[in-house]
């Protein structure tokens, strides 16, 4: 059957997304998440080829693509294939997939050790450092000592000094040991996860003065899934295996992501190298509860320890990875709709093979529709992104490989990173797609309550209660739900593979999936316990969540790629833009920082009314080509009735009468019109995002370039929203700088604002 036409004719609309509903199925996701997740797959290594091999296979089976060679479409950046494979997009007829390989610096293991040492120098105490499991968990059991604990791009080397607690590691929570009167030279530092990512964590240190860090998981931190609440530790409960170690990269994500050797540009076998401002210069070394409780039972007063001694040998070099990709061409061949997911990771079961087990999902419900007749009106592009877990590497180098093509032709990115790994739908995405995102999700059945729908489980928390919780713990986490917008959607910061497509490029993006409550089974985030048996057991048994994932980012993608107008809320973007603002002036107020921004607030509700007008072309371009096609659907079967003699006596008749009388050729008139009336509003949805990428970028960070939004200074995965004005007030204290910050958003938003006018 060639790609189009199906057994019943074209399919599209309604028709289309049910029966895409109908295919994401349990038994399936489950069979998926068996095959991704019951290895290591680490970027570079053997494991994470054969899942970028699998994924490809995946794609041709259903997608219908033929393969013409015996040898598989692995391309090497920059090669002339693999720019082609992207480049020539929009020239595509049929379905294809390929493989893209960059070559970015990495680290990996090779060994480690933890000490503590006596006044004479000489070891007393030595970390095990290794998690440990049983045949419980089979997964975890047999690769509990194959993926060493480390953290990626980590700085290689020994040191040794007395130890200090930090708490989270936030600047606050250095800046107050600093006013204490701790010096940091030469400490070791041992701080908590949570806060805010760990590679600040590590910078914070670095600036001080310290000679290395040590990053651990904290019980505190699990709400109250606990033992001290009465739950069994995992394998054999829900509560931490205290031996858990979260892995991650170090590399300082608020300066830039990707490759920190070419910042800015893509990491092909050939390319010049510079160090790179993003590496720490100074080792850690993530452990666990059971090592950390250790060294804190013997830091006095809270404040400095023991003297430690730790080693973190690694082996940096340039690594292969492997980006796999797919297009199915749609009728605008040059307005593309992306699809992305990682793949990379330690065995993953929820970060990131939930979210991969949910595009593989996704990718059947394509291919069930091309097979019915499916063609999308704009073109789809689905990523599966390698070296995630590094720094978001695999997708920011096809970004800033790409990045004309990218601002020319794709008009939104829809993100998936862990589907599954508790009980709460947690959602985030640029203000342009808030709506859609939620729309989509009040029409998704709820995946375990009936009469309920996907959006509802946005407030959802876990079964597991118990009378003990740490307060800092529950306040920080009341804190980090208290950022959606006014209908229940986050804004975007920093931390997965949108980074380059927001805020890089400008274009808007949204990720949506199922995260832990206070009252869910510990999630062992990057850690061998993140397994195919805590998934089945206890993260999401039946895997009816992954199922659900998939149906919304798919109808996501149906309706992005579908709409004749593209579902882009300006408006809701405007609105938003004002309560930004909002923000900020509290902030100044609280920092005694007088900024005037009468003028910045008077551009914006300018933007407001111009959106406003927008909204009103949008429903008139729509209702007018609309109104054509329905006149040439009428037009073509009245002409099977009457014949050509017939037709132009009528005409002939209307002219003596006075009437105009249309010629054969009228409704395409029409139509041509009709759509480029319709082009010019999506150009200027498109263009809406766009509007807020400044060249200059972010002070301090200027990879970053939208002045909207960016991952917070020293949040790195957190929000903040209007960052060179906010950071500005809150980092500077510079009313100075605040005032230009001002001017600078007002240039942008004034411009768009004419760009978006009628």
């Amino acid at each position: 059957m060639k790609y189009g036409k199906g057994p019943k004719g074209p399919l599209r609309g309604k028709k289309a997304e049910q029966l895409f509903l109908s295919i994401p199925d349990e038994d399936s996701a489950l069979a998926a998440s068996r095959l991704y997740a019951s290895k290591p797959h680490m970027a570079g290594t053997p494991g994470d080829l054969d899942t970028a091999k699998d994924f490809l296979s995946l794609l041709q089976r259903e997608l219908g693509i033929q393969q013409v060679s015996s040898k598989l479409p692995i391309f090497s950046a920059g090669s002339s294939e693999a720019r082609a494979a992207t480049l020539d997009i929009s020239s595509y007829m049929e379905p294809t997939a390929w493989i893209d390989t960059y070559y970015p610096v990495l680290n990996s293991p090779l060994n480690h050790s933890l000490e503590i040492l006596g006044d004479d120098g000489s070891p007393i105490w030595t970390a095990d450092l290794e998690e440990v499991s049983d045949e419980t968990d089979p997964y975890a059991a047999e690769y509990a000592t194959a993926i060493p604990a480390w953290h990626g791009l980590s700085r290689g080397g020994e040191a040794q000094g007395k130890l200090v607690y930090v708490k989270y590691g936030r600047k606050k929570d250095y800046d107050e040991l600093v006013a204490s009167g701790i010096d940091f030279t030469g400490k070791i530092v041992i701080a908590r996860y949570g806060g805010n990512y760990r590679g600040l964590k590590v910078k914070r240190a670095q600036e001080l003065g310290a000679s290395a860090i040590l990053i651990y998981s904290d019980l505190r931190d699990d709400g109250t899934v606990t033992v001290d609440n009465g739950y069994v530790p995992y394998p054999h409960g829900p509560a931490r295996n205290p031996t858990s170690v979260q892995r991650g990269s170090v590399q300082f994500l608020s300066l830039y992501p990707g490759d920190p050797s070419t910042p800015g540009y893509p990491s092909y076998e050939n390319s010049t190298r510079v160090e790179g401002a993003s590496k720490p210069t100074i080792p850690s070394l993530p452990i666990s509860w059971a090592n950390a409780e250790v060294l804190l039972k013997q830091i006095e007063n809270g404040k400095e320890g023991p003297t430690v001694r730790l080693v973190n040998n690694v082996d940096e070099k340039i690594t292969p990875i492997w980006n796999t990709m797919a297009v199915i061409p749609g009728h605008i061949k040059n307005e593309v709709v992306v699809l992305g997911n990682h793949r990379d990771g330690v065995l993953g079961a929820s970060d990131p093979s939930s979210g991969t087990v949910s595009v593989h999902e996704a990718v059947r419900g394509f291919g069930t529709l091309l097979k019915n007749g499916w063609t999308p009106l704009r073109t789809v592009l689905i990523a599966s992104w390698d070296g995630e877990e590094y720094g978001l590497v695999g997708s920011t180098e096809w970004g800033e490989d790409f990045t004309e093509w990218i601002r020319k032709h794709v008009v939104a990115y829809v993100n998936l990173d862990t589907s599954a790994s508790g009980s709460r739908l947690h959602s985030s995405a640029s203000p342009l797609l808030a709506h859609l995102l939620r729309d989509t999700a009040e029409q998704i059945p709820h995946p375990t309550h009936e009469g309920r729908s996907l959006w509802d489980a946005s407030s959802d928390n876990g079964k597991l209660y118990g009378e003990k919780l740490n307060a800092e713990a529950l306040a920080m986490y009341e804190e980090a739900q208290s950022t959606a917008d006014s209908i229940g959607v986050n804004p975007l910061g920093s931390g997965s593979d949108y980074t380059v497509f927001l805020q890089y490029i400008g274009v808007p993006s949204a990720e949506a999936g199922f995260s832990s409550t206070l009252h869910d089974p510990v999630y062992h985030y990057h850690s061998v316990f993140d397994s195919q048996h805590w998934q089945e057991v206890y993260g999401d048994p039946g895997f009816s969540r992954h199922v659900a994932i998939a149906k919304h980012v798919g109808l996501q993608v149906l309706r992005l790629s579908g709409d004749i107008v593209l579902p882009l809320n300006t408006t809701h973007y405007s609105l938003e833009l004002e309560s930004y603002l909002n923000k900020v002036e509290a902030l100044s107020a609280v920092a005694s920082v007088g900024v005037d921004l009468t003028a910045l607030r008077e551009s914006i509700q300018a933007l407001q009314a111009a959106s406003t007008e927008l909204d009103t072309e949008k429903a008139e371009a729509e209702f007018e080509l609309r109104k054509v096609l329905r006149k040439m659907k009428k037009r073509r079967a009245h002409d099977r009735k009457i014949r050509r003699k017939v037709r132009k006596g009528i005409c002939k008749l209307k002219k003596l009468f006075g009437k105009e009388c249309h010629s054969k050729n009228f409704p395409k008139e029409r139509l041509k019109k009709a759509i480029k009336r319709v082009q010019a509003v999506n150009e200027k949805l498109v263009a809406f995002e766009r509007g807020f990428i400044s060249k200059e970028g972010i002070k301090d960070r200027e990879w970053y370039k939208h002045l909207g939004v960016a991952p917070g200074k020293w949040l790195g995965y957190g929000a903040t929203t209007l960052p060179g004005l906010t950071e500005a007030i809150t980092m500077d204290a510079d009313a100075d700088a605040a005032a230009r910050e001002a001017d600078r958003l007002k240039i942008l938003i004034d411009n768009l604002t004419e760009k978006i006018a009628p």
